[in-house]
């Protein structure tokens, strides 16, 4: 009877499904043993250079790829990039010792969904492994600062263009973060039909199409800075 109830659980709460990419090895282990050690990850697959990932992500289809910026071949930047063409539906991870503000925001214009640093904790890696699964971004705490210094933000710095309402702002910011449509609804208790209308009219208004347009957006003006 209880292994009939694990097998229910099972299927309706299946495992997050992960590829490791690290050009080390010993780095790929720990990380492969950490993750066989939580019940909610499934290591799906591994790589040691950029070409590896492509061509293993395209067969595997992971539901998250762990990724260091530095590899072989081509950098982690340019393979996140193909990898975002090619496996849309995948989240990506970067998990690297790099703690250059330039590098995150690289990471974010091409498409990211988590910027983790290697000296975090495990329990962060496992908190940007879950958020983005579900459709949220994540960035590192120590990343925030860098950010904020990249991009000129201080506290007397003028607010979003008038072209958007403060709402509209704040459905963008929250959108580019990596929110739902639903998520975004139940954080600022509006309808969903609402939401879609302010995520509409701004894109309108600011004659954006792609993700990665409105990403790109918000993170020239500092929005998503804003912590709503």
């Amino acid at each position: 009877m209880q292994k009939d109830s694990n097998k229910l659980m099972s299927k309706s709460h299946p495992k997050i499904k992960v590829f490791i990419a690290d050009d080390h090895g010993i780095m790929r282990e720990a990380l492969r043993n950490f993750l066989n050690q939580q019940a909610e990850f499934e290591v799906v697959g591994e790589a040691a250079s950029s070409e590896e990932v492509v061509e293993n992500c395209q067969a595997l289809m992971p539901d998250v790829v762990i990724m260091d910026i530095s590899m072989p071949i081509f950098d982690g930047v340019q393979c996140a990039s193909r990898l975002r063409r090619i496996c849309p539906d995948s989240r990506i991870i970067f998990l690297t010792s790099h703690d250059s503000a330039q590098y995150l925001k690289e990471c974010i214009l091409i498409g990211a969904h988590a910027y983790v640093l290697k000296r975090s904790l495990s329990d962060d890696l496992k908190l940007a492994i879950i958020t983005t699964s579900r459709g949220g971004m994540y960035i590192d705490p120590a990343m925030a600062s860098r950010l904020r210094a990249l991009l000129d933000l201080s506290k007397d710095a003028e607010g979003p263009p008038a072209v958007l309402s403060e709402r509209e702002v704040q459905v963008i910011a929250l959108i580019a973060k990596g929110y739902s449509l639903k998520d975004v609804s139940t954080k600022l208790k509006i309808s969903v039909k609402t939401v879609e209308t302010y995520k509409a009219r701004s894109l309108e208004k600011l004659n954006l199409r792609s993700r990665a347009e409105l990403v790109r957006h918000a993170l020239e003006n500092g929005w998503l800075s804003k912590i709503i």
